[in-house]
């Protein structure tokens, strides 16, 4: 589909690296009965090697006239498409049984942490998430606590999934090339100390304000939410940075405000 100009509008980078998309399916490793969701499959590089595994592939695209190339290219007994807004999309609608969806994308990188976020409520029914982004986005989904990576993101993501860097990718792998490096993370979903709905909003919250003063002490950060004595009691540092309190503390943090 030569004659396809990507749009900037929705972020369109077609990976085009035969290397790089047979390393994403190595990673991955599907079966053929895998229930696999594929966001934004473009020209289909990556939807070509799929459907060679799987049974059946579901794919959320929404430029209409990839969808019309898509339909054109492809059995519809092998592939359905969606033609809809991955944010707006309801993932679960598509699950069959408890964590049995597999999602992977080439994700436009203007959408991404939205995308992430919309998944992670719907997690439930994920087993797992292979997604290529900006490097940059996959070394904060993957920062270990206390490096300068670490942020909002990080914590927000770790209290959902396990991430891994898989790989690097270089932009000429992709058909516009981006301006910046790209990588391979997957996320797996992981059960935490359960937060009720009140606490988790509390987490959220604490996460946020504490990172907007990232290179202020926790104690000052959270004012608001707690006082530096509430802090030393469960073992937090108040002078501490808030890039050196790991998720686990932040939901500690989280629990003991919804008590007072």
């Amino acid at each position: 589909m030569k004659s396809h100009q990507p749009r900037k509008r929705f972020g369109q980078h077609f990976l085009k690296d035969a290397s790089v998309l047979q390393e994403i399916l190595r990673c991955l490793s599907p079966q053929k009965t895998d229930r696999v969701i594929e966001i934004g499959p473009g020209q289909g590089a990556l939807t070509t090697y799929l459907i060679e595994y799987l049974d059946h592939l579901d794919a959320v695209e929404l430029d209409r006239d990839l969808v019309i190339f898509l339909q054109q290219h492809f059995d519809p007994k092998k592939l359905t498409i969606h033609a809809a807004d991955a944010l707006n999309f309801s993932y679960a609608s598509l699950s069959q049984s408890e964590n049995d969806l597999r999602i992977v994308g080439n994700l436009p990188y203007n959408i991404s942490t939205p995308l992430l976020f919309k998944l992670f409520s719907e997690l439930h029914c994920i087993r797992d998430m292979h997604f290529m982004l900006q490097k940059e986005v996959v070394l904060r989904l993957t920062a270990p606590v206390g490096t300068t990576d670490y942020n909002r993101l990080s914590v927000m993501s770790q209290y959902f999934c396990e991430n891994s860097y898989l790989f690097t990718v270089p932009p000429e792998a992709f058909d516009p090339p981006p301006k910046v490096e790209s990588a391979v993370v997957r996320l797996t979903p992981q059960l935490q100390g359960a937060l009720s709905e009140k606490q988790f909003d509390l987490f959220s919250r604490v996460v946020k304000e504490a990172f907007n003063y990232r290179r202020k002490k926790l104690g000052n950060c959270l004012q608001r939410f707690i006082k530096p004595d509430a802090l030393n009691a469960l073992d937090i540092n108040p002078n501490a940075r808030p890039q050196e309190i790991s998720v686990s503390e932040f939901i500690r943090i989280s629990e003991a405000i919804s008590v007072e």
